[in-house]
């Protein structure tokens, strides 16, 4: 059980207002399932934030594997440290702009409009 606003980050897809560092890496290792929420009314005393059940299962087969783990953890937080660049320029200080274009993205793209087989792809470039 975490906080509803937690739950909906770890859930979150691309595209989503809450997709982020958080959800990328728990889905990188993990199904995440949000089950159901808990309103603040089952708590005594009742706080002021709802809360809700996820389930976090970690994949028996990776859906995608990363080269470096500790690259594609940088690749997320670089990225999402400045939200709303475009990709070309939130990441310039780790990869240049025609290894992105030899990875086939669109680099008008801001973060939260990458899949995270597009983020390991980029990390995959930078550690090779």
């Amino acid at each position: 059980m975490f906080q509803l606003e937690v739950v909906n980050r770890l859930a979150a897809k691309v595209g989503d207002k809450n997709y982020g560092r958080l959800g990328l890496m728990a889905q990188y290792y993990c199904e995440v399932q949000h089950l159901f929420n808990v309103p603040s009314a089952a708590f005594t005393p009742q706080p002021k934030v709802s809360s809700a059940i996820v389930r976090l299962v970690p994949h028996t087969t990776m859906p995608v594997q990363a080269n470096d783990v500790e690259c594609l953890q940088n690749v997320i937080r670089t990225a999402f440290n400045q939200r709303r660049k475009t990709l070309k320029n939130s990441l310039k200080t780790l990869i240049s702009e025609e290894d992105l274009n030899s990875l086939q993205l669109d680099l008008q793209l801001r973060p939260e409009n990458l899949s995270l087989s597009d983020y390991v792809s980029i990390s995959d470039a930078i550690s090779s």
